[in-house]
């Protein structure tokens, strides 16, 4: 297996293993014993705990932004690309509970304080995001808002990190999609006059 792929398969072991433990910490043991090698072999690819939950948050940024960056090219509605941006922060975590304890800082306890910056950056860079798409929307005037795009945007952020924080409260029973339709709608109404 090159070193790339293994690599790869260290940080998926890592996703599973956060996911199949919500709240237990996870060691280098239990990963190394997951991956089907040894701690030092970990080692030799990831120099430390922390490198490989960095690799985690770059798989999360790389993946969400590339895909914001999408939406903005395809959709030229700011409700729509709203609407749109959320689901796929939504889906994603459906679809990624061990990295959700990783964004929300869960699985970081006692790991080092660049770890918890990232993860600051990471929703900083979204509240951006979003507050440019509702900025754009004055210009272009296809919505006009309720409030100011900043209280806007960081309202939206709190949304989507509530929704992450109840399915990893669940245990990832409560699907951060359920009632997605209905919330929209209320958002919807509440952010556009």
């Amino acid at each position: 297996m090159s070193s790339g792929n293994r690599k790869q398969a260290i940080l998926e072991a890592l996703a599973r293993e956060l996911e199949s433990r919500p709240g237990g910490r996870i060691t280098t043991a239990k990963l190394a014993e997951a991956v089907g090698v040894s701690e030092a072999a970990l080692y030799r690819h990831f120099p430390s705990k922390a490198r490989m939950f960095e690799g985690l948050i770059s798989f999360a940024e790389d993946g969400i932004f590339s895909r914001i960056n999408q939406i903005l090219e395809e959709d030229r509605h700011t409700r729509q690309r709203c609407a749109r941006i959320l689901y796929l922060l939504l889906a994603f975590a459906e679809r990624n509970p061990g990295i959700v304890r990783v964004l929300l800082g869960d699985a970081l306890m006692g790991e080092h304080e660049r770890l918890h910056d990232r993860i600051e950056a990471f929703f900083g860079r979204l509240q951006t995001q979003l507050r440019q798409v509702l900025r754009e929307a004055q210009m272009r005037e296809d919505a006009k808002l309720s409030m100011a795009p900043e209280a806007a945007a960081e309202m939206l952020v709190i949304y989507v990190e509530g929704r992450m924080r109840q399915f990893l409260r669940t245990r990832f029973q409560a699907s951060p999609l359920s009632n997605w339709e209905a919330e929209w709608k209320i958002l919807d109404a509440g952010l556009f006059s």
